[in-house]
């Protein structure tokens, strides 16, 4: 899983993109926490790179 978008590909989508994008990343962040609960899920730190790349699209909402 390669949670980690780059800014620079977000500021080029347009808002009903990233509300697609939003909505996709939201449920791979509740599959993850899932995931760590049942032990599947090895590396803890994607949940912190998923949550970073929900901020940045809510960033990206607040500018446009």
């Amino acid at each position: 899983m390669t949670p980690l978008i780059m800014i620079k590909e977000l500021k080029t989508k347009s808002k009903e993109e990233l509300k697609e994008i939003l909505k996709e990343t939201q449920e791979k962040l509740r599959d993850a926490r899932f995931k760590v609960t049942q032990k599947q899920l090895k590396n803890v730190r994607d949940i912190r790179e998923l949550k970073k790349t929900i901020a940045r699209i809510f960033t990206l909402f607040n500018q446009k």
